[in-house]
C-alpha cells in the first residue's frame, strides 16, 4: 500500500484546503493509496472534514509567524514512526519544511504550488523555496499561470506536474429546490434573479468591483438582487455596509457572512462570479460550473481555460464589463440560461471531474516510487 503524509500550513478553509479534502474523500477505491494528514498550525475547520473519510490528521502546534525548532522535531518523528512512501507537501511553508525533512527519512517528496499571484509571493519563504526547488522529487501547479509565475521566480524543479483542481459532480449539481429555498431565506419573492460571489472578504477578491457592477445592473433591473457570502461578509463589516450604502444597495444586496452551505447557495444563483484581481484556478468557478450555473469571471490564472467562454471573461477592476456581461446571460431566457449553466457542467464532467483528478495524482505517486533516480542528499 502507498502510505501518502500530506503537510499543510493550515486547515482553515481555503482553495488548497479544499482541494486536499476532496483529494482524500476521492481516493482509489481498491484501498491501495493511504492518505495522513499534517497541519503545521491547528484548528482548521477542514479538518472534521477530512477525518470524516478515515484519514488521520495530526497537528505540529505551530504559532503562525514564528519558527519552531521542537515543530521540526515532533515533524521528524511522526515521519519515522508512520513511515510514508511518499510526503506531500501544500503552500509555501509546508514546502519548506517537507524538502528539510528528506535527509531524516528518505522518500520522495512532492510540493503543491496553489498560486498564481497574491500579495508577498516574492517574499522570503517563496524565493528559499526556489533556491531549493530541485530536491523536490516533482512539483505540482494547478494552473499554467502558477508554472509560468514560479518560473521567473526561480523555480528549477526536477520535474514539474500540472493538476487541476478537480470538483464532485455528486456535490455540486443543478438543485431546483435549493433555487426555491434560497430566495425563500432570503425574503424575496419565487423566481427573483440573483446574481452572487462566494468569497471571504479580502482585497484581491474585489468587492468593491461587484458592487459597483451591482449599483450599475441594478439601475437596468431593479427587481435583481445580489448575494455575498464569505467570511467577514456581514452587517458588522463597516466597511463593506458603508459601500453598499452609498451605492444605495441596501435593499438588494443580502450578506450571509461564512457559510457551511455552498453547494446549495451556489446552487440557488442565476449568476456566480469570481472576479479577483490574482487567481491559479478559482474553486469557485468550477463549483459553480458544476452546479449548472451559468459565471462570470475575471481573466486571471487559469480561470479562461476552465471556462472556455471568452464571452464570460472580463478584466479585472472593469465594474462596467461585469454588469454588462451579467446582463448578457440575464436577457437570455429561463431555458437558454439552463442550457448554458449545464454546458459549463458538462466541460467540467468531461476535463475536470474530482474521480479523474485524484487519479492524475495517483498516477504520479506511482511514478515517482518507481522512479530509480538517487534521492538529492
Amino acid at each position: 500500500m502507498t502510505r501518502i503524509l500530506h503537510l499543510i500550513t493550515t486547515l482553515q478553509a481555503g482553495g488548497a484546503q479544499t482541494m486536499l479534502a476532496n483529494l482524500v474523500a476521492g481516493a482509489s477505491s481498491e484501498g491501495s493509496v493511504q492518505h495522513h494528514v499534517v497541519e503545521m498550525v491547528s484548528g482548521g475547520e477542514c479538518s472534521e472534514r477530512i477525518r470524516r473519510h478515515a484519514v488521520s490528521v495530526h497537528t505540529l502546534g505551530m504559532v503562525r509567524g514564528r519558527a519552531s525548532a521542537s515543530a521540526v522535531w515532533r515533524f521528524v518523528q511522526l515521519l519515522r514512526r508512520e513511515r510514508p512512501s511518499i510526503i506531500q507537501t501544500w503552500l509555501y511553508h509546508a514546502d519548506l519544511l517537507g524538502v528539510l525533512a528528506i535527509p531524516a527519512v528518505r522518500v520522495p517528496v512532492v510540493w503543491n504550488i496553489r498560486s498564481a499571484w497574491h500579495q508577498g509571493i516574492d517574499g522570503f519563504v517563496p524565493r528559499m523555496c526556489a533556491r531549493l526547488s530541485g530536491f523536490p522529487a516533482a512539483v505540482v501547479v494547478n494552473s499554467y499561470a502558477g508554472q509560468l509565475i514560479h518560473s521567473k521566480l526561480g523555480y528549477r524543479p526536477r520535474r514539474w506536474c500540472l493538476i487541476p483542481n478537480g470538483f464532485d459532480l455528486n456535490v455540486f449539481k443543478p438543485d431546483e429546490q435549493a433555487h426555491e429555498a434560497l430566495r425563500a431565506e432570503l425574503g424575496v419573492v419565487p423566481g427573483t434573479l440573483l446574481i452572487g460571489m462566494i468569497g471571504r472578504w479580502d482585497p484581491h477578491k474585489d468587492h468593491s468591483m461587484f458592487l459597483a457592477a451591482a449599483a450599475m445592473l441594478s439601475r437596468q433591473i431593479p427587481a435583481l438582487h445580489f448575494v455575498l457570502a464569505g467570511d467577514g461578509l456581514t452587517r458588522d463589516n463597516r466597511a463593506l455596509c458603508k459601500l453598499i450604502d452609498e451605492l444605495q444597495l441596501s435593499g438588494c444586496v443580502h450578506l450571509l457572512g461564512k457559510r457551511t452551505d455552498v453547494p446549495r447557495i451556489t446552487a440557488g444563483l442565476d449568476v456566480a462570479s469570481c472576479i479577483s484581481i490574482g487567481e491559479a484556478f478559482p474553486n469557485v468557478v468550477g463549483e459553480a460550473m458544476s452546479a449548472g450555473v451559468p459565471c462570470v469571471a475575471t481573466d486571471v490564472g487559469d480561470t479562461a481555460v476552465l471556462m472556455n467562454d471568452a464571452d464570460m471573461i472580463v478584466p479585472p477592476g472593469d465594474p462596467e464589463a461585469l454588469a454588462s456581461a451579467w446582463g448578457r446571460i440575464l436577457a437570455l431566457s429561463p431555458p437558454a440560461r439552463r442550457a448554458k449553466g449545464m454546458e459549463g457542467r458538462i466541460r467540467i464532467a468531461s476535463r475536470y471531474s474530482l474521480a479523474a483528478v485524484v487519479q492524475q495524482y495517483e498516477r504520479l505517486y506511482g511514478e515517482l516510487l518507481t522512479d530509480s533516480r538517487p534521492l538529492p542528499h
